[in-house]
């Protein structure tokens, strides 16, 4: 579990004097504590649930960093960047896009899809065997593509 391992790297980061990486280790830490306490949440959450906070994390700051960067800000675009790779040090390695493209290739071939009214379908079954693995972007993209 993600949220028993971001105290200790708090203090490795602490003792580091590491800037970077303890802010992207405490926006990890609010962001599992938030949803700890959220009305009707669970009194821990799941794994999955833990890997969907971190990559809503990394989707809100490739969005900001994209902001930054059109603006001009290199400064804020470069902090983006340094808590995008602290934060994605705690997910599973991400498949390129040729993997991903076979994995919804076999997504398609089992779910027996064929035209884009079958992107629903797909995109949730794409979503649940890449979970952690891709980002939702890339999928949506390659499953357009492939039905097509």
């Amino acid at each position: 579990m993600i949220s028993e391992n971001i105290d200790q790297e708090i203090k490795k980061a602490m003792l580091a004097k590491n800037d970077a990486e303890l802010r992207g280790l405490r926006a990890i830490k609010a962001a599992l504590l938030l949803a700890r306490t959220e009305k009707g949440a669970s009194e821990q959450p799941d794994e999955d649930a833990e890997l969907k906070i971190l990559q809503r994390l990394i989707k809100q700051r490739r969005e900001s960093a994209d902001i930054y960067r059109q603006q001009g800000r290199e400064d804020l675009f470069t902090v983006e960047e340094e808590e995008i790779e602290v934060i994605s040090r705690f997910l599973p390695k991400q498949l390129d896009a040729a993997e991903v493209e076979a994995v919804i290739a076999s997504v398609i071939l089992q779910s027996g899809a064929s035209s884009m009214k079958d992107m629903g379908r797909v995109m949730g079954l794409a979503n649940k065997e890449l979970a952690g693995k891709a980002d939702g972007k890339l999928i949506a993209e390659l499953v357009k593509k492939q039905l097509s």
